[in-house]
């Protein structure tokens, strides 16, 4: 293992330039999901050129084999990107209006090309005991998310555990956020539409008083959900988004309101949507309208197994000491890498990306800032693992 450890450093470090340009490139040409061709096209090039075999899937993303052996291993990289003004000055910041990296899958996607290349010196040594398969995944910032799409195109046909990455802004640069367990939740999409009769807000005792029915779902729903759904399971509902309206002295026909449920437990969210619409009709009966609920459930908590948390410990240590490792909190974000997980072991682990003593940024940000040395981190964790998993 130190003879592969000491082949992927060298291989990442010699390509270090290339993989900072090839990072700089998808930021500044950010496509949104399910959008994602010219991406394919800079990680397909690059990845040919390093010897994998490359398949276009028919709507958007690509897969990658390489090697041979009865055990297999996929790493797994998100290409698209999100609907934020890029707010940053660097001579790389976005150049699409409205749409930018916001969420650091540029950094994925390069961390994972990174790891290919050294991943494809060591099958040229004959080092390499197995298969390993790169899957480049659209649409990961929409629901469900592109992952089912992959799953449905067979991508861990003959996949016996996967690994996936993500930038953490909080974490110092070098360092690697681990947890055994669920480290994110499910999350799903509410949308509760109101109907009844319209009238003058002086008579709202002839009407379905729409709008005070829809503040009462506002209020009301996610105060039920904490009463009939276990407190372990950390629901939580959050709106985004009300409309109705169009005067101060109408009472509307028409009105809703959307947002997201969050579930940390993969068991309560298996039963959720019944209990939201339940109540949902529940609370809106007393008020004479109608309800219309549609719920789309996007992606369960991403369920770390133990067995690949270890690898990814052995992993850093193995670089860099224990203490670049650190234990991350569940997180109330959700991943359609929980998809995979559901298929077969795995592990994602968190991207340390603050410059040391720099600023913290949020994700889904305009103004998100990298350490493009977590870029050559994350490759050597993702190949070093991929080579531990594979026994060698």
């Amino acid at each position: 293992m130190d003879a592969a450890l000491a082949v992927i450093d060298s291989v990442v470090e010699k390509h270090r330039d290339d993989l900072v340009d090839l990072r700089r490139d998808l930021h500044r040409h950010p496509e949104l999901s399910w959008q994602e061709g010219r991406t394919m096209d800079r990680v397909r090039e690059a990845v040919e050129r390093a010897g994998w075999t490359v398949r276009a899937l028919p709507r958007s993303g690509l897969v990658a084999d390489l090697g041979e052996g009865e055990t297999g291993v996929a790493l797994r990289a998100d290409l698209d990107a999100l609907p934020v003004q890029d707010l940053t000055d660097d001579p790389w910041s976005s150049a699409v209006p409205g749409v930018a990296h916001a969420c650091g899958h540029d950094v994925h996607t390069t961390a994972v090309v990174g790891a290919a290349h050294a991943l494809a010196d060591l099958h040229s040594r004959g080092a390499l005991r197995g298969r390993v398969r790169l899957l480049f995944q659209p649409a990961e910032e929409v629901m469900p998310g592109g992952a089912k799409y992959l799953l449905s195109e067979d991508a861990l046909d003959g996949i016996d555990r996967i690994f996936g990455l993500h930038c953490e802004p909080a974490v110092d640069v070098g360092t690697v956020g681990l947890k055994r367990g669920p480290l994110t939740s499910a999350a799903d999409l509410i949308e509760v539409r109101l109907d009844g009769d319209g009238g003058h807000t002086s008579r709202p005792h002839l009407t379905g008083d729409l709008t005070f029915a829809l503040a009462k779902v506002i209020s009301e729903l996610p105060a039920v959900l904490s009463r009939r759904m276990d407190p372990r399971a950390g629901v939580s509902v959050v709106w985004g988004l009300v409309r109705a309206g169009a005067a101060a002295n109408v009472i509307p026909d028409r009105g809703l309101v959307t947002g997201t449920v969050r579930i940390l437990d993969a068991d309560a969210w298996a039963g959720c949507e019944a209990v939201v619409r339940s109540a949902v009709l529940d609370i809106v009966r007393p008020y004479g309208v109608t309800a219309n609920v549609d719920y789309l459930q996007g992606v369960p908590p991403v369920v770390n197994d133990a067995v690949s948390v270890q690898l990814l410990r052995e992993t850093v240590t193995a670089f860099w000491g224990v203490r670049k490792v650190v234990e991350v909190p569940q997180s109330l974000g959700g991943e359609d890498f929980g998809w995979y997980l559901t298929q077969v072991p795995g592990a994602m682990f968190r991207l340390g990306t603050r410059t040391p003593g720099g600023p913290t940024f949020d994700l889904h940000q305009g103004d998100l800032r990298i350490d493009e040395a977590a870029i050559g981190v994350g490759a050597r964790v993702l190949a070093a693992a991929t080579v531990r998993a594979l026994g060698a």
